[in-house]
């Protein structure tokens, strides 16, 4: 795998990390809603993860990342719907997609 794969693996492992140490053990979804300051932070963290994997897939299109295009379609909906952003879907990101996600890209960076 080539080195600029993996910087970009690590960087989508490193912002999934800080989101979840953004939200700490209790991750409750309303002081989430309520904490803008956070709520840009892991928006911000859902930014580099999309544009991480929209390099990736632009240097070797044979990664095996499950759902690579949707992880950039939201990248580009965080940014350019930057009004529309809808907590309850980005909740839904951080509580059903991350955890997958992290053991997808911790599998691919042992390699």
């Amino acid at each position: 795998m080539k080195r600029k794969i993996k910087k970009y693996l690590f960087d989508i492992k490193v912002s999934i990390d800080s989101i979840f140490d953004y939200l700490g053990d209790k991750r409750d979804f309303f002081d989430y809603q309520q904490n803008k300051l956070l709520r840009r932070a892991v928006e911000r963290e859902i930014e580099i993860i999309g544009e991480a994997t929209h390099r990736i897939l632009k240097l070797d299109d044979t990664i095996l990342i499950e759902n690579a295009r949707q992880i950039v379609d939201t990248r580009n909906w965080v940014i350019h719907g930057y009004d529309k952003v809808d907590d309850v879907v980005v909740w839904g990101i951080i509580s059903n997609h991350l955890p997958k996600l992290r053991k997808e890209i911790e599998k691919l960076l042992e390699t």
